[in-house]
């Protein structure tokens, strides 16, 4: 009798069967991958007490990273650059080089002032918003613009700056900012670890901004010379290339262009350092980064916050370092400290009775064995202070007490003063002071008073009919005698505003633009 359900369990019996062996056979023949998952081994292949120090280590990173990085900002300054637009028209030559037109130029294109933008960064250093950074940062900068991790965006002003340190100061208006703490760059030991942050602008965006890289200190006391070197190559600043002070701190922590003015610190998060240049063939890092010691930023960063301008103390000798013959023939117990190769009769060390060939080997108790150190240590001291010189005289030690004078660095010109003549971007305006020889050149009766340089032929100066060698009478109602002048009233209206400008011709023929800043 034919049983269904019996039937049915034999044909799955079957199945199943000729299923297995399927898969047997396909075995057999390498047709199928049944491998196992891997077993998965979380244990750690080194101890923890083997792995212990490298651990700490990197948690002492990530911590200093974390406390050091809010307070570290990006600094953008924009600068005059020329560039080329239409222009021309027979003038005679002082008018050309005034109006910048290359000699023949005329229908020819003419220079046009623009803007460039440049990168580097700083650390705030006070709660009230002062920064420290390198001066060639901000030197000749229309404007400056601070940018914090948090996205807080601010206008700085430029308190002073040090060309012969490479020191600047800015300062942002607010209050309870993130602020870096100063350690000691005397302390600094080669070998020591220390961490770079600062914002390497490759292609000048910012999605590097606020990199930390670690490494150690590989030397101290290089005189590197750049300083002196980009002084010497600047007519404006020929005359203080002599008084560079170049001590740097060499580190392989990794330092690229953006990250110049970002702080340089220990593993107790202080500031050792500034971080300024790098040694490199190809304008990026080698392994060779170079700091400016913070015990010298910061003397400077005083001076420029109280006087505005750095005091600097001086001694009053030339000098070399000691090489071995001087060691041998003076008689000196190692090859270390300063030979005296001139004294000015009128200088401080003169007067205490300083001598040519005498060796300087320490100032307050401090080593000095190289020239470049002891300009660092007299740096970092105040005109009228009194320090003890230790040196050798025909091989006998001596220490004679040398009251400081002070050097005339003389005046440093201010960020106005090189930025003259002055654009205002908003507006595409650039004036100049209206000296004797233009006056004359143009037809004005006397000189005095501002007169319109540039205009960009697309701003909206233009655009409302004003052009070169206007005089510019009033903004707003308000008399205009100067370049500073100007850029008060302009910088006082705000996107979206009309100006008013009375401007004068040669002739005497008064009239009236008004200009909407752009918004």
């Amino acid at each position: 009798m034919f049983d269904p359900l019996r039937s049915k369990t034999q044909v799955l019996l079957f199945t199943a069967l000729a299923f297995l062996g399927g898969i047997a056979g396909a075995s057999l023949m390498g047709w199928t991958s049944l491998t196992a998952m891997p077993s998965i081994v979380e244990q750690p292949q080194v101890s923890e007490d083997v792995v212990a120090p490298a651990v700490d280590l990197s948690t002492a990173f990530v911590n200093i990273a974390e406390a050091v990085t809010p307070a570290v900002v990006r600094i953008e300054a924009d600068r005059p650059q020329q560039t080329a637009t239409q222009g021309g028209g027979a003038m005679p030559e002082e008018l050309r080089r005034f109006f910048n037109i290359p000699p023949g130029g005329e229908g020819q294109e003419s220079p046009r002032p623009r803007t460039q933008t440049a990168g580097g960064s700083g650390f705030i250093v006070s709660p009230d918003g002062y920064i420290l950074t390198n001066d060639h940062v901000v030197s000749g900068a229309q404007r400056i613009r601070v940018f914090l991790p948090d996205r807080r965006e601010y206008t700085a002003r430029l308190v002073g700056g040090d060309p012969t340190t490479d020191v600047a100061v800015l300062k942002i208006e607010d209050r309870n900012l993130p602020t870096l703490s100063f350690g000691s760059s005397r302390d600094v030991r080669v070998g020591e670890w220390v961490l770079a942050v600062g914002n390497p602008g490759f292609g000048g965006g910012s999605s590097l901004d606020y990199t930390v890289t670690a490494g150690i200190i590989s030397a101290i006391g290089r005189p590197l010379q750049l300083i002196q070197r980009e002084l010497g190559q600047q007519e404006e600043w020929q005359e203080l290339a002599g008084f560079a002070i170049e001590d740097f701190i060499q580190t392989d922590a990794v330092i690229n262009p953006g990250n110049s003015g970002g702080p340089m610190v220990n593993v107790r998060g202080q500031v050792v350092g500034i971080n300024s240049a790098i040694a490199s063939r190809t304008g990026f890092y080698q392994g060779y980064g170079f700091a400016i010691p913070v015990d010298l930023a910061r003397r400077v960063m005083e001076d420029l916050v109280e006087y505005g301008q750095v005091r600097r103390p001086y001694l009053g000798v030339s000098m070399v370092p000691v090489e071995p013959e001087d060691a041998e023939y003076y008689g000196l117990p190692r090859t270390s400290g300063v030979l005296v190769q001139g004294v000015p009769e009128d200088g401080p060390a003169a007067a205490a009775g300083i001598r040519q060939e005498d060796v300087i080997v320490s100032v307050d108790d401090e080593a000095v064995e190289r020239p470049s150190q002891l300009q660092s240590i007299i740096a970092q001291k105040r005109p009228g202070d009194r320090v003890r010189v230790r040196f050798y005289r025909d091989g006998q030690p001596q220490e004679i007490t040398v009251r400081l004078g002070e050097t005339d660095l003389g005046p440093r010109p201010t960020a106005a003063a090189r930025a003259e003549p002055r654009m205002d971007e908003r507006l595409g305006l650039e004036v100049a002071p209206l000296d004797e020889e233009i006056a004359s050149q143009l037809g004005y009766p006397e000189a005095g008073g501002v007169v319109i340089r540039n205009v960009d032929p697309s701003g909206p100066a233009a655009r409302r009919g004003l052009g070169q060698g206007l005089k510019v009478m009033e903004i707003n109602r308000e008399p205009v005698n100067t370049v500073g002048d100007v850029e008060r009233l302009l910088q006082a209206a705000s996107p979206g505003d009309v100006v008013s400008v009375r401007v004068e011709t040669p002739q005497g023929d008064s009239r009236v633009v008004n200009v909407r800043i752009p918004g």
